[in-house]
């Protein structure tokens, strides 16, 4: 099977490499086939791999492919670990790019960088399917940085306009801030482990529990906590958590397909797995492990709350995507880690649904992305407009769809959970569901329904878009539905034995399914809380102030006119950003230009050295007089000089 791992990483990157190396000779057909093959080629292979791991129960593969070199007895290699978590990953992955690469075909027809954008999303492919099979911390750095490149190459593909440039650069150096944090505990993992293997250091974790580093003089602090808090500052980065969150909402500025890749499938999704992965040392430190829990209930409802003020669409789901996130962050500081990820793996489905429905809007608006000028799409475009309606119910938690198994399972670990802050994350979560609600169905009827209020010309060129924008969509929506009666093997089945681990104090998950009687049977004990009919309040409320009484919204927005500036304005974290990280980068750039350059190497090692021999000319000048008398005179005087040293200082005198 060895062969068959190489071959699931290896198929997109020869397809990236064909469609930008040879995209000329190819063409525009050449290039989105070798593509589309290469990850359609990854696809089936993970569904062979998932036939022979979690199907026929085959052992797990861990074993390398190459070494680098060896230094100081640390191995440094690609090596590929392919279990039941990895292969869900590979499933997930491969399926919502075939997804996207098939519907960019449409979306980027017209666009004349269309080989440039292939070769990118291809490669993005390639560098989350390392991170995923990665057996070892080398590897999973090399594709976590991997992803960020890519991601950087393609929220600027537009790199013509300003703002595209702006939005890849904020994303670029928000996750060096998060990947500062992840590559210091990576060493912190050398320092205490010496090995970079995941096995070797999952094996010595429990011996090491009570070991401690001294990460300032004279202080001692727990080596686990350090080494996952550290960790998770890269996955604040990469899955956009509070305060490392505001690159996110700006990678709108990328085509919209490369939207839906990032938001459901890769990059943002690398945090959540490399937690999970990482099980064996969060369950060390229940001080991370509260850190992560309070850090992912104000990522979910606070950045929920800015969607509620969004009039872009695709901005509208970026946040839905932050808060989303947040959940899953919450489920892994609960120790609920299949929960998190069986949340990983709906709402890839179901956000990738949204994410090409609203650019099949676009498409049809001619570029169009302001709500406001929208409305009454529903009888021009029935199937985009079905597949947004699944993948909303799905969002929000309608029960019998994805959503609904994985966001309320998630629910409902927080409740159960001992951990310092679990109270009120679980307060967070809850009250997020009615936020979900509201603004995903403000969207939806703010899109489809009420009276049309495009331009006259938009409105007579309304029509379905191609098939190759609304396949993707309908083969998208199925999973969005039925994905989430995997719940019983996935979360409460032993899907993740030897694969996820948790202390039996943090065993969240098992006493769930001690109640846990199937799919059916969920909904009904889902029926007694409250988040279904808090749900149901938000889609009411939606409904009620956009479809009703549209007045209510600009009444609550002058009324509360404070709070709203503040949404509007993201909680000024930008500006907060822009005046003391950016304006203290540019004011200490400027002081050193002024104090460094300017004044001590321009000012006195340059231009002083040369006032300082001219000054030193100017006086030994006045030496050369030009009279054979003078010079004679000046001899004499020396030669005096020099004698009397002799007779007053030289040695035995």
């Amino acid at each position: 099977m060895e062969n068959v791992y190489l071959a699931i990483v290896l198929a997109p990157l020869l397809g990236a490499i064909s469609a930008g190396l040879f995209g000329k000779v190819i063409g525009r057909s050449g290039a989105h086939w070798v593509t589309i093959l290469g990850v359609a080629t990854s696809f089936v292979l993970s569904l062979v791999v998932f036939n022979h791991i979690v199907i026929n129960g085959a052992e797990t593969f861990n074993g390398p492919v190459y070494t680098w070199m060896v230094s100081d007895g640390i191995n440094m290699q690609i090596g590929f670990l392919v279990d039941k978590l990895t292969t869900l990953m590979m499933l997930v992955v491969s399926f919502v790019s075939l997804m996207v690469h098939i519907y960019t075909i449409g979306y980027m027809n017209d666009d004349p960088g269309y080989q440039r954008f292939f070769s990118y999303i291809a490669l993005f492919t390639f560098s989350m399917l390392m991170l995923v099979m990665s057996n070892n911390f080398l590897q999973l750095f090399f594709g976590w940085e991997a992803v960020g490149l890519v991601s950087y190459l393609l929220i600027g593909f537009w790199y013509k306009r300003p703002s595209a440039i702006f939005a890849n650069l904020k994303a670029f150096l928000v996750n060096r801030v998060g990947d500062f944090g992840f590559l210091l505990g990576i060493a912190a993992i050398v320092t205490v482990f010496n090995t970079l293997d995941y096995a070797e250091v999952f094996a010595a974790a429990p011996s090491m529990a009570g070991a401690s580093i001294e990460v300032f003089a004279g202080t001692q602090w727990s080596a686990m906590t350090v080494i996952c808090i550290l960790l998770f500052i890269g996955a604040m980065g990469k899955s956009a958590q509070v305060p490392l969150h505001v690159w996110l909402p700006d990678s709108m500025e990328g085509p919209t397909p490369i939207s839906a890749l990032i938001h459901a499938a890769t990059m943002v999704t690398a945090g959540i797995f490399m937690v999970a992965r990482m099980s064996p040392l969060f369950e060390l430190s229940e001080t991370a492990l509260s850190f992560v829990l309070v850090i992912g209930s104000i990522t979910a409802l606070f950045m929920g709350f800015l969607g509620l003020v969004q009039n872009d669409i695709k901005r509208v789901i970026a946040y839905s995507t932050l808060s989303q996130l947040g959940y899953m962050t919450v489920a892994l500081g609960a120790s609920a880690y299949a929960a998190g990820i069986f949340h990983l793996m709906t709402h890839a489905f179901f956000k990738a649904l949204l994410f090409l429905a609203a650019g099949s809007v676009i498409i049809a608006m001619h570029h169009e992305q302001d709500m406001r000028n929208m409305g009454g799409l529903r009888k021009y475009m029935p199937i985009t407009w079905i597949t947004s309606l699944v993948g909303s119910l799905a969002l929000i938690g309608t029960p019998f769809f994805a959503g609904f198994y994985s966001k309320d399972t998630i629910i409902e670990a927080v409740h159960h959970s001992q951990l310092p802050g679990a109270g009120i994350a679980y307060w967070a979560v809850l009250l997020g569901v009615f936020v979900t609600a509201l603004y995903s169905f403000r969207m939806y009827f703010m899109v489809f329904h009420g009276k049309p209020r495009m331009d006259d010309h938009t409105r007579e060129h309304l029509h379905e878009t191609p098939w190759v924008v609304t396949v993707p969509l309908i083969l998208l929506a199925i999973p969005s539905v039925l994905s989430g009666y995997l719940i019983d093997p996935v979360v409460f089945g032993n899907y993740f034995d030897g694969v996820i681990h948790v202390l039996p104090a943090h065993d969240v998950i098992g006493e769930m399914a001690e109640h846990f009687h199937g799919p059916i049977a969920f909904v009904g004990h889902a029926l007694s809380g409250p988040a279904v009919y808090l749900a149901a309040a938000g889609v009411f409320t939606a409904w009620y102030i956009y479809m009703k009484n549209p007045a209510i919204a600009d009444q609550a927005a002058r009324r509360f006119s404070n709070v709203y500036k503040m949404l509007v304005n993201k909680y000024y974290a930008d500006d907060f950003n822009q005046t003391v990280f950016a304006g203290g980068a540019r004011g200490t750039g400027w002081t050193l230009w002024k104090l460094g350059d300017v004044l001590l190497i321009d000012g006195l090692l340059v231009n002083g050295s040369a006032k300082l021999v001219g000054w030193v000319s100017g006086i030994v000048r006045q030496l050369q007089t030009g009279y054979l008398y003078t010079y004679a005179f000046s001899m004499i005087i020396g030669l005096l000089a020099l004698l009397s040293w002799f007779i007053w200082f030289a040695p035995g005198t």
